[in-house]
């Protein structure tokens, strides 16, 4: 480590995890883990890398199931991590696997509320959408 002090980045997970990996592609294990942010810093200042949580949240990331458990459909797939990033574009996307956990269809509504550092989403009953119209 040289003598600037470098600031340490959240771990990555999710799809920005697997992003990441493919685009350090020839880099050790170690230096990927590192370069996604799974390490600690000694009180010494000697940097640790977190292989196991890398490697936890790169099997989590590509959705890959070992402890057995399969999802309410029966198929594999990614499962919720419970945490999104923002976009380049801005956007917050929020996937599939919520929108299945929640028996979520194409149409439902929600009012958002915005707090300082959360969103809350408040579905819409089928009544109320009727009433605005």
């Amino acid at each position: 480590m040289s003598s600037t002090k470098k600031k340490k980045i959240e771990p990555l997970t999710g799809e920005d995890l697997v992003r990441k990996v493919k685009e350090l592609g020839n880099l050790s294990k170690e230096e990927k883990a590192r370069a996604c942010g799974y390490y600690t810093v000694t009180k010494n200042g000697i940097e640790r890398v977190n292989m196991m949580k890398f490697l936890n949240a790169l099997i989590d990331a590509e959705g890959i199931e070992l402890d057995g458990k399969q999802s309410a459909n029966g198929r594999g797939g990614r499962s919720a991590s419970y945490r999104i990033s923002v976009q380049s574009n801005g956007n917050l996307l929020i996937g599939a696997a919520y929108t299945k956990q929640m028996d979520l269809k194409p149409g439902d509504e929600f009012e958002i509320s915005l707090g300082r550092k959360h969103i809350h989403l408040k579905q819409v009953d089928v009544d109320e959408r009727e009433e605005v119209a």
